[in-house]
């Protein structure tokens, strides 16, 4: 099986983009075009592997590095904005965001898909398990109803605890849909039958010290993927969720439908409703969804097409949790806008993107039961999309009370994620991450050499009984 990964890693040569071209955006469009989450999807992430000459066969190859232009007025606004609002801790993270072969991928198995050999291939690599390192299984058993402890630690002797050293390789693209995706195996495992065959929650990510790259798998009409690919710092806002075996969850800005993946990775609720109301986004999400999830789920998973600034009006006080993944000036796609024109473009686009944000957020508070939680998150550094959001609308909901994360997500994670203060006003030096001051309105993570996960902005509120 390990050979059979090595050779699907050397065929990945040939390249194969779709670019969008830049165009007016007009009102509708901003919906889904600045929404692309580069956090999430394998299809989201263009591949490509060289064999180094000489090398073993049965050793990992490096990617070589291909230089890519930053779009210039995108990255004169982010030395601007964010060498005042994240100081020293900006400089680092300017390096990481303009190297993308640097950046680093987690792989989310699938528990509905068999997973043969997929834990032994990733440890084999250097890969370990993100959440048995940080002790978040304990997030995972108090989010699960039906999960005992014992079965948790029996489990946890199965997840890799040792991290070997691989050469590094790297991904030189984020922008594009790849289409030329190979699957790890020739043949997938088919789907469970019936809901009560579903396997337990047990949420799994493995993670690489360096940018070494699984490959992505194919779609196969009527099967299974085993992984799916993301940026690890994904995660956080749905351990926030806590989602409940049971319980109704909204996702209101679903597309593609990772951090739903996820969801259903950590629970078994009675209802996931992901909503996207652009239909060529809608279509990517229905996909991801049928490559992962079995069809004894389609009446607890539904795809909604609505207006998500509508949800608050016409499904009132309706859901457990509410997961608010809001359209964002995405830092790390934005920044390799393909011209100029795109550029400025998006910068205009940018000023309107905290007004929709503070509605879909209202409309959220509004859907969620009280006492039910929502968790408001942007892929972007910027405090205006960030923590200036979340003070907006508790300052005009007074029902919503927003939550400290830092005991249960920033301390846990810290060895793996580089957290910064949401708030302007806290400045810090790079090494004084983890001790500086808290903020009540969200948590950021900030990517940095050796650890490039991020940008990911997150907050939880609860709505008052």
């Amino acid at each position: 099986m390990l050979k059979h990964l090595l050779l699907i890693q050397s065929l990945h040569t040939k390249r194969r983009i779709i670019c969008c071209k830049a165009e007016n955006l007009t009102s509708r469009r901003l919906w889904w075009v600045c929404s692309f989450n580069c956090h999430t999807g394998p299809d989201c992430v263009l591949q490509q592997s060289t064999e180094r000459k000489g090398a073993p066969r049965n050793q990992v190859t490096k990617r070589h590095k291909r230089e890519r232009s930053a779009c210039q007025p995108i990255l004169d606004c982010f030395d601007q904005q964010y060498s005042h609002e994240l100081g020293n801790l900006w400089t680092s993270a300017r390096a990481v965001l303009l190297d993308p072969p640097s950046w680093q991928y987690g792989v989310m198995l699938n528990r509905f898909a068999t997973l043969t050999d997929i834990k032994h291939i990733l440890q084999s690599q250097g890969f370990s398990s993100v959440l048995q390192q940080t002790g978040a299984s304990t997030l995972l058993l108090n989010a699960s109803s039906t999960v005992s402890k014992q079965q948790v630690e029996k489990a946890s002797l199965f997840l890799p605890h040792s991290v070997s050293t691989c050469p590094p390789t790297s991904d030189d693209s984020h922008l594009h849909l790849d289409h030329t995706s190979h699957s790890l195996s020739q043949h997938p495992q088919s789907e469970p039958q019936s809901s009560s065959s579903l396997p337990r929650p047990l949420l799994q990510c493995y993670i690489h010290p360096s940018a070494l790259r699984f490959p992505s798998q194919a779609h196969w009409p009527g099967q299974l993927k085993q992984y799916y690919l993301l940026n690890a710092a994904s995660l956080l806002p749905v351990l926030a969720l806590q989602v409940r075996d049971g319980e109704k969850v909204l996702d209101l800005c679903s597309a593609p439908g990772g951090k739903a993946l996820a969801i259903m990775q950590t629970a078994t609720p009675a209802l996931l409703c992901c909503n996207e109301p652009d239909p060529h986004r809608r279509d990517w999400l229905a996909k991801t969804l049928e490559s992962f999830l079995p069809h004894s789920l389609s009446s607890r998973v539904i795809v909604s097409s609505q207006d998500g600034r509508s949800f608050g009006q016409s499904e009132a006080g309706t859901y457990d949790k509410v997961l608010v993944d809001a359209p964002c000036s995405n830092d790390r796609s934005w920044l390799y806008s393909s011209n100029g024109q795109q550029g400025e473009q998006r910068l205009k686009e940018r000023a309107r993107l905290p007004g929709l944000q503070a509605q879909l957020l209202r409309s959220a508070l509004s859907s969620v039961r009280p006492g039910g939680v929502v968790v408001y998150s942007t892929c972007t550094l910027s405090s205006s999309e960030n923590h200036a959001v979340v003070e907006a609308v508790l300052n005009s909901c007074p029902e919503a009370e927003p939550e400290d994360l830092w005991e249960e997500l920033v301390i846990p994670f810290s060895n793996h994620f580089t957290f910064s203060p949401a708030h302007p006003a806290h400045r810090h030096s790079q090494d004084d991450t983890v001790s500086s001051p808290r903020h009540k309105h969200g948590i950021l993570v900030v990517p940095q050499p050796g650890r490039t996960w991020g940008p990911m902005f997150l907050c939880r509120i609860r709505r008052k009984k």
